[in-house]
């Protein structure tokens, strides 16, 4: 007989309706171990008739869903993935879902390691922002068929959904800004290797120097690999030309950090001595001296994006994938060299 219904059910309770082990009653609602058809029948069976709730994974087993969807993304290898966070779960909450969110340290080691633990807790899909270079997490997924997004590092697949900024011709318009100041040397601190949005970015940066009649110099391109601490390295190397860039354009607010820390310490105006423009425009850019010329991510639109395919994707698994480019905002300030208002608004 199941407990009375005043009383919380437990995995004991459970085990002794079964006939089997609390041990084993965790395996099944948990998914540690293989364990016979006819033993995880009486387990879910004895999890429906407690209506066991002390577990959202044992829910799950009968009800066939957890109502969750895992994040796997770097915390730390953009400050702007807080706000796209934020707008992840407003979104999530809105459709009745609630969110996992796991650490991904950027390594595909350690991305690989916290999708399958996502996975393990039952989520039903994943929003994904994938670890520089070609991990083999994308395609275990796509194998699987298990509903997963791409969320601001793209792939160039076309068999998967996915959702982010447009980064070649927003770069280039930053690039064309300057020079249409009266740049003829302009840097690039560009973001980690093997990332889409380095490799997208970097090719805008060429494109707009193309459009506006300027050479493409490898000298002046620096990789700052998407860290403070590298884009102060970069901007270093840049600065130490014999003939340095009188303006640079940086690939992402994390490594901007990094440059403003270098210009600092080197007493470098920026908008006097040298223009900076940047990409991601978190909430302190128009806080700093000068505020920063930035092309602004339209973060919180790509977060609800992102989690409306997800959940189209778990409703229909056979919808052909989706990929969604939005355009980013150029917001204006001083750090180009310009005054607060100026003719090229």
């Amino acid at each position: 007989m199941p407990p009375p219904r005043s009383s919380r059910p437990t995995q004991r309770d459970i085990a002794e309706l079964a006939g089997v082990s609390i041990t084993t009653v965790s395996h099944v609602v948990n998914g540690t171990r293989a364990v016979a058809p006819e033993t995880r029948a009486a387990v879910l069976e004895a999890v429906e008739q407690t209506g066991y709730t002390g577990d959202a994974i044992a829910r799950s087993l009968v009800t066939g869903g957890t109502r969750s969807i895992g994040v796997a993304i770097s915390l730390l290898a953009n400050p702007y993935f807080a706000a796209l966070m934020q707008a992840i779960e407003r979104e999530a909450a809105a459709a009745g879902y609630t969110v996992l969110l796991a650490d991904t340290h950027d390594t595909a080691d350690t991305e690989q390691s916290t999708v399958r633990a996502l996975r393990a807790r039952r989520v039903e899909g994943v929003l994904l922002t994938p670890a520089p270079g070609d991990g083999p997490v994308i395609g275990e997924l796509t194998s699987l068929g298990f509903p997963t997004v791409l969320v601001d590092r793209l792939a160039t697949r076309g068999d998967i959904d996915q959702v982010g900024a447009e980064n070649i011709q927003s770069t280039s318009a930053l690039t064309e800004h300057l020079a249409s100041l009266g740049h003829r040397r302009i840097g690039l601190v560009s973001g980690a290797e093997r990332l889409t949005t380095s490799e997208e970015r970097t090719l805008g940066y060429r494109l707009g120097l193309g459009r506006a009649g300027l050479p493409w110099n490898p000298e002046l391109v620096a990789c700052g690999h998407s860290e403070p601490e590298q884009g102060a390295r970069a901007f270093a190397a840049l600065l130490d030309l014999p003939e340095p860039p009188s303006a640079v354009v940086v690939s992402n607010d994390a490594m901007m950090v990094g440059v403003l820390h270098e210009a600092r310490r080197r007493r470098v105006r920026v908008g006097a001595d040298v223009a900076l423009v940047g990409y991601d425009d978190v909430e302190w850019a128009d806080l700093v001296d000068p505020p920063l010329t930035t092309m602004a991510q339209p973060i919180s639109e790509i977060g609800r994006q992102a989690v409306r395919l997800l959940l189209a994707r778990i409703e229909d698994p056979d919808r052909a994938p989706e990929t969604i480019r939005l355009p980013p905002t150029l917001r204006h300030r001083e750090s180009c060299g310009c005054s607060a208002v100026n003719p090229h608004d």
